[in-house]
């Protein structure tokens, strides 16, 4: 029958959105873990009598950590897929999230977010390919949901500082193996499951088979490269200010707890779990060029008020920011998988990885700046960060039938 086929790959499509849901809890739940660290800032600042240098250099040594492994891991599991090393790379986020726990001395809270670091490096890659594999075609939405979940853990991280940890000292950061324990179970389940769907997905048509996409230069998909992750470089560099300062410019210009600042850097991260779902949906029904520009352009505005606006606008205003900036991660993603096909892992890892990495790199410039001039300047600074992101100008077309993102 003719339609067998076509009901074959669509019944197993339906079976791998269970697969794609759960890598989307392991994001959730890596990214939380990784988001404690920016949220115990305010208690080791003053436990360790840290300066803004110091803490940016805590964030420079946990997103180099990942940045650096992340493009080699990417590129091996292109060729040798390795479903199960995500537990491998959980195992180093749990040595690090017991090291920040227990640790005595500066030296150990960096070896520590190190070891959370390279956990992170393991993971993004594999999960960014298994998670473009289970899309069923639907790369935006797929993308969407796996990005949900790695934003509302990062969320969840100042939430759970200043309701737990806050309260009952850096020590119960320990509390948070069982999170760590519950991921490797689920990791383990998600391999075993991608596996054998993926030995029933049917084999693809001929004529999928011999089409190719358009030949492009070295140097071209190169530029177009660095342009994307420039792009997403600006993005990070931005929400740096956020995860790792934000806290203590809410207490400095306006007075309130630490208690008080931690909820609204959960607000402001949670904010990014719907840009990046959103995001991801249109992106694929109105085109990546259109949402790419909407994350520049739309957020622009509102970045340029922020450092002048009362606390409750500040609250507005951020959580505006969030959402129109990560909605452009998904289509920034997708836009580079369609630029090098068949290199997911390796994609993966440069955007994860490198531009995470540029952006620790930023926060470690900001912390010294604030330190020199005042931590409410770095948000004027930082209001022009954006405008970076009208390089976008510059990227080529995707094919031949879609419209150009840039002139």
């Amino acid at each position: 029958m003719t339609v067998s086929a076509p009901t074959a790959a669509s019944t197993t499509q339906r079976a791998m959105m269970p697969v794609l849901i759960v890598l989307s809890v392991t994001h959730l739940l890596n990214d939380m873990i990784q988001s404690l660290i920016p949220a115990i800032y305010p208690i080791i600042k003053e436990a360790y009598r840290l300066d803004f240098g110091q803490i940016g250099l805590i964030t420079l040594t946990f997103q180099v950590s990942a940045s650096l492994l992340q493009p080699v891991v990417g590129l091996y599991t292109d060729k040798h897929p390795m479903p199960y090393s995500m537990v491998a790379g959980m195992g180093f986020t749990l040595a690090g999230l017991i090291g920040l726990a227990h640790a005595g001395s500066y030296g150990m809270l960096l070896l520590s977010a190190a070891c959370v670091g390279i956990g992170s490096s393991i993971f993004h890659p594999e999960a960014t390919r298994m998670a473009r594999n289970a899309s069923g075609g639907q790369h935006g939405l797929a993308q969407g949901i796996f990005q949900v979940g790695g934003q509302t853990g990062g969320a969840l991280g100042p939430l759970l500082a200043a309701f737990i940890i806050v309260p009952r000292g850096q020590g119960s950061l320990s509390w948070f193996s069982l999170a760590a324990l519950v991921a490797m179970v689920l990791m383990v389940w998600t391999a075993m499951s991608y596996a054998r769907l993926d030995r029933q997905r049917p084999p693809k048509p001929a004529a999928a088979a011999v089409a190719a996409p358009p030949k492009r230069s070295t140097a071209a998909v190169a530029f177009a490269i660095f342009i994307l992750i420039v792009l997403l470089f600006s993005k990070n560099a931005y929400t740096s200010s956020f995860t790792n300062f934000y806290t203590f410019y809410l207490m400095g210009r306006f007075g309130i707890t630490v208690q008080n600042s931690q909820v609204m850097l959960f607000l402001f991260l949670a904010s990014s779990a719907a840009g990046a779902l959103g995001g991801g949906m249109l992106g694929d029904r109105i085109g990546r060029n259109k949402i790419i520009w909407f994350s520049i352009l739309g957020a622009l505005p509102f970045t340029l008020i922020l450092p002048y606006a009362d606390l409750f606008w500040t609250g507005v205003l951020t959580i505006l920011i969030n959402v129109i900036m990560s909605s452009a991660f998904a289509a920034i993603l997708i836009y580079a998988l369609e630029l090098l096909p068949g290199r997911v892992g390796l994609v993966g890892g440069f955007f994860y990885g490198l531009s995470f990495g540029l952006g620790g790199l930023a926060a470690a410039l900001l912390g010294e700046v604030a330190d020199r001039v005042g931590i409410e300047a770095v948000y004027k600074i930082c209001s022009f960060i954006p405008l970076i992101g009208l390089l976008a100008w510059f990227l080529p077309r995707l094919s031949a039938g879609s419209t150009r993102v840039g002139h």
